[in-house]
């Protein structure tokens, strides 16, 4: 072979092996591209790491939310009200919040689109939790007379001109003292209360683990006293549902899979929770997420219909009784805070 012929065979040899190098390299950066293309999503709870956290973290223990191309990062919250305003500031994409505060908020801000996009807590966990030794019964006219310790910013108070409306109570000998939610519980422990208002699988389990007797214990469910709000919902910012319904989507089919295979195995999302919070007790949040998943999530509406929806008609009662109490500049728009267009298929939520 000429010197010739031998250059151009070795520079065709080079032409080649170049050629497979760059497909190999390509194809290297295909499949990478998949972490690459995660989309970032920043969520908020609406509390500490406790038991319910388990239905969120069960999609990040399992995989569920990178197998939807998301990489969601989940912050604690300070109360399912103040869930609302981070989310719709645009600070978190989606988060996890009290939908009668969302449908209030919506009424005051009505240029800001914001809306639920999956029911969580079918029946809401607001009560009223008082102690047999101070005179409360589960007779809500034992209430009166009574003085409450009342967080500002929680949700269940924020029911509370429902829940004496509703029951005909006279607030006028009902005493009202705002107190911060770490000293809720121990001051009703320690009986400088003789009630409070919260959520039940937060003070219920919080005066037990503080050594309150449970026979002592008066939980009052506001929902089996005539107050027919929903609860938590998961919500996205008006951006995020826009310019990415797709990862919304994505996000509500992982969400799904979590609190499926957390109604299944709730040992395990207990042990989650246990793990981004050093402090608290696995036994405690067990019971605090059995006591969740029986009375908020899986109701008997939901085991017949499927998880995540609403029933449109009590939808509107429950907009009728915020009216009670609530004036309204536009009900109709306050009240359209609810859409189903980004669940998964009614199939994959019956479990």
């Amino acid at each position: 072979m000429s010197s010739v012929s031998s250059l151009v065979a070795f520079l065709s040899r080079r032409a080649v092996l170049s050629a497979v190098a760059a497909t190999a390299l390509a194809a290297g950066l295909c499949g990478a591209q998949p972490a690459q293309a995660q989309t970032p999503v920043r969520f908020t709870l609406d509390w500490r790491f406790e038991g319910p956290a388990a239905l969120f973290l069960m999609a990040i223990e399992k995989g569920y939310f990178k197998a939807e191309g998301l990489d969601v990062t989940i912050d604690t919250g300070n109360g399912s009200r103040e869930a609302i305003p981070r989310v719709a500031s645009g600070t978190y994409d989606a988060g996890f919040g009290d939908v009668n505060s969302l449908i209030r908020f919506r009424d005051e801000n009505p240029t800001i689109d914001l809306k639920a996009v999956m029911m969580v807590y079918d029946k809401p966990p607001f009560s009223i939790v008082g102690r047999k030794s101070r005179g409360v019964t589960a007779d809500v006219k034992s209430l009166e007379g009574k003085k409450f310790g009342a967080p500002a910013a929680d949700a269940a108070f924020a029911q509370w001109p429902i829940f004496k409306t509703v029951n005909k109570l006279d607030d006028s000998k009902i005493r009202l003292e705002n107190v911060g939610f770490p000293v809720r519980e121990p001051m009703l422990a320690s009986g400088e209360v003789d009630a409070v208002f919260g959520f039940a699988n937060s003070s219920y389990i919080n005066l037990k683990s503080r050594g309150v007797p449970v026979d002592d214990i008066v939980v009052m469910l506001m929902s089996d006293y005539g107050v027919e709000l929903y609860g938590n919902v998961v919500m996205v910012s008006p951006k995020f549902a826009a310019e990415k319904p797709e990862a919304v989507r994505g996000l509500l089919r992982a969400i799904t899979k979590s609190v499926k295979d957390t109604v299944a195995n709730p040992e395990l999302g207990a042990q989650l929770v246990i793990k981004r919070n050093d402090v608290a007790k696995v036994e405690v949040e067990l019971e605090r997420l059995k006591m969740t998943l029986e009375q908020n999530v899986m109701t008997s509406w939901v085991k017949a219909n499927g998880f995540g929806g609403i029933d449109k008609a009590r939808w509107d009662r429950a907009l009728d009784q915020i009216g009670l109490t609530f004036t309204f500049k536009d009900k109709a728009k306050a009240g359209a805070a609810f859409t189903d267009a980004f669940l998964p298929a009614s199939a994959e939520r019956v479990f």
